[in-house]
């Protein structure tokens, strides 16, 4: 391959994969403290430690800086930015952080602004919700139920994902429905790390059925109640889990 920048062999299906590896690679080692802050990366360097283009490495770069994981400046090279610069609500940011060892204190600080956000949303929910969100939320709570039994996290993910991101999206509130990426983050993460019991508690499972209900019954109060509980438990499942 050529250090130039020259599209390699397999054209440009091949560098997406390229481009995708070495984010896989450098975007954990950054936000894992492999390289702390200040430290100066090179396009060349890269390029060859990776064994990818000069092309592949500049667009890894930029996809890096978007996170405000990294900054380029002129005759210096790309400079590692402090963990206070960090786009932490970036999805991507997300998944890599929950991959190092400081997970445990990644999933509580995620789960604080659950609890501050969800609660309020499923209020609003509770009053704004079109009949087809209701819908949702009782379709996607009855997949819970479904799938909380025989070790079906993968299934029991899906619906619990889709259940959060409905109720986000119904509060009609622009801001929090943006978080529905960075729940879906947070809840895969949990999954995929094992910081989840083999099967979920039931009463975890029961409370996502009464806030469905208390949404479809325009029981705002209710929705809130349930929805605290739910993140509640899981800041109380973090200290089992994740001590």
């Amino acid at each position: 391959m050529s250090g130039q920048g020259a599209a390699p062999v397999g054209g440009p299906a091949r560098e997406r994969g390229l481009h995708a590896r070495l984010l896989a690679s450098l975007g954990p080692a950054i936000t894992a403290g492999e390289y702390p802050p200040g430290t100066v990366l090179r396009t060349e360097e890269l390029a060859a430690r990776y064994e990818v283009s000069r092309t592949v490495a500049r667009e890894a770069v930029r996809v890096l800086e978007s996170m405000h994981l990294v900054e380029s400046r002129r005759r210096v090279g790309v400079t590692v930015l402090p963990a206070e610069e960090w786009n932490v609500y970036d999805p991507q940011v997300i998944t890599w952080r929950l991959a190092g060892a400081d997970r445990g204190r990644q999933l509580r600080s995620l789960t604080v602004l659950r609890s501050a956000v969800e609660p309020v949303a499923a209020r609003l929910a509770a009053e704004l919700a079109t009949p087809e969100e209701c819908a949702a939320l009782t379709e996607h709570a009855l997949g819970m139920v479904a799938t909380s039994r025989g070790q079906q996290l993968e299934n029991y993910l899906v619906h619990d994902t889709a259940f959060h991101r409905t109720v986000l999206r119904a509060s009609r509130n622009e801001m929090f429905a943006r978080l529905g990426d960075v729940v879906a983050a947070v809840l895969a993460g949990r999954t995929h790390h094992e910081v989840m019991f083999s099967d979920p508690r039931q009463e975890a499972v029961t409370l996502h059925v009464q806030v469905a209900e208390a949404v479809r019954e325009r029981d705002g109060a209710r929705a809130e109640r349930a929805m605290r509980t739910i993140t509640e438990d899981a800041m109380a499942e973090l200290d089992v889990l994740a001590p």
